[in-house]
């Protein structure tokens, strides 16, 4: 074959393959471009490659920071970046860069991928911390991978296992008492929130409405905070939209979006992709769901808002995890039926929202409120990070924390008592006595 007309065939082969590539690109679909699979916290945004990625210069600190750095903040990062500015940890830092996120999370690379999005050596700690019998004695004849394991420690967040803490929650606690939830506070951020409330007469868009829905609306928290229909279904101009966008929500309720799209459910929506389907999620889902929008629509009735149905019933459409389906045979599912039923008293109900989208005391228009964190994410990983603002409103320390590191029960949605106990109390306890 003539050298001429190979390399002619070469030169259209390259040209073909870029042009196919840019438009690829250029569509949308940059699926042929990921290196490996995404890890669960990344995967819903793993085709928004400039959030993370500068062209050939990598993976940005930055980045990792736009995203994470108020979560490290309000979690009181134990491995903040400013104690190893000490000159003295350079020795350190030449054989582990603690400095730097993607030295322990490193994406695209599901074979060295543990949980929590961690990619580094089990070792890890003890590079730092080789000496720690020295002054922890009830250490010794630890192994080393044994330092993260649920119930020690976390590299980022130790607020519930720091010694003072164990100590101070460690000390003949009962394992469970009577609680209650801290009572939430709607908050709508609109001007006339002192209007006086609306009735069904007051509805002012009859004609393409159902009398159920007006009846619905009616008896909302919208209607008593006289939100008219109008103010929702006119809220982007004059012309009235049967479906308005659930960026309307976010006019007059400004926290909640904010946790939204922090997690799994809307963190598709920060990247400005198509909201988040149970279809793209990696963990089992009920059939009839897959092709559902995630929106505040999905697990709130826009009419009645129904937030006792957004607590369990919404979870449960989609969610068909082992943990999710063991649910309705958990003691927190009785004493949420107890509410239901009004025998149990008020807030004493352990709903799917109690412990995965917690009550938070959050300064409000210069007053302090109890909200709803809609980050459905922000106290799994690890699962200790719940430990403080939802375990201790009911359990011990102790039950609570060796009930998250024991995976069976956590399966089993905490039916059942430990089979394991975590010695990190007792520990803390025998340095003080």
């Amino acid at each position: 074959m003539h050298p001429r007309f190979l390399t002619f065939v070469w030169i259209m082969t390259t040209v073909g393959l870029a042009a196919y590539l840019a438009i690829q690109i250029s569509g949308g679909n940059r699926s042929l471009f990921l290196p490996g699979r995404t890890s669960d916290g990344h995967h819903q945004i793993e085709l928004a490659c400039d959030a993370c990625h500068t062209p050939f210069g990598g993976v940005r600190q930055e980045a990792c920071l736009e995203c994470h750095q108020a979560e490290l903040a309000a979690a009181e990062d134990s491995h903040a970046g400013s104690k190893f500015a000490d000159p003295r940890n350079a020795g350190d830092l030449a054989r582990l860069d603690v400095r730097q996120c993607i030295t322990c999370h490193i994406e695209h690379r599901p074979e060295i991928t543990e949980a929590m999005g961690l990619t580094l050596p089990v070792d890890f700690c003890h590079h730092c911390h080789a000496n720690v019998v020295v002054e922890r004695p009830t250490h010794r004849d630890m192994s080393f991978d044994t330092c993260a394991s649920a119930g020690c420690h976390n590299y980022h967040d130790n607020r519930s296992l720091y010694e003072d803490f164990l100590v101070r929650h460690g000390n003949g606690l009962p394992a469970t008492i009577p609680a209650a939830l801290p009572e939430r506070k709607a908050w709508i951020l609109r001007e006339g929130v002192d209007r006086l409330p609306l009735t069904a007469g007051d509805a002012d868009r009859t004609t393409s409405a159902t009398p159920e829905l007006i009846d619905a609306w009616a008896g909302s928290a919208h209607a008593s905070a006289a939100v008219a229909c109008s103010d929702c279904h006119r809220s982007q101009g004059s012309l009235w939209a049967d479906h308005p966008s659930d960026r309307v929500c976010g006019s007059c309720h400004e926290l909640e979006p904010q946790g939204f799209v922090a997690g799994k459910h809307g963190m598709r929506r920060s990247a400005d992709f198509n909201p988040m389907t149970p279809s793209q999620a990696r963990l089992p889902m009920q059939p009839d769901s897959m092709s559902r929008t995630l929106n505040c629509g999905a697990c709130h009735d826009v009419h009645a808002v129904n937030v006792r149905h957004a607590a369990v019933d919404a979870c449960l459409s989609c969610h068909a995890d082992e943990h999710s389906l063991a649910y309705s045979g958990s003691p927190h599912f009785r004493l949420w039926q107890a509410v239901l039923s009004s025998e149990g008293e008020p807030g004493s109900g352990v709903s799917c929202a109690s412990c995965h989208l917690p009550r938070e005391r959050r300064r409000v228009a210069g007053e302090d409120r109890i909200v709803v964190q809609h980050n459905q994410n922000a106290n799994l990983r690890p699962n200790e990070k719940m430990i403080r603002d939802v375990c201790l409103t009911c359990h011990s320390l102790t039950l609570a924390i060796d009930a998250l590191a024991d995976p069976d029960l956590v399966r089993r949605n905490f039916v059942g008592l430990p089979s394991r106990h975590v010695r990190s109390i007792d520990m803390a306890l025998s340095r003080k006595n």
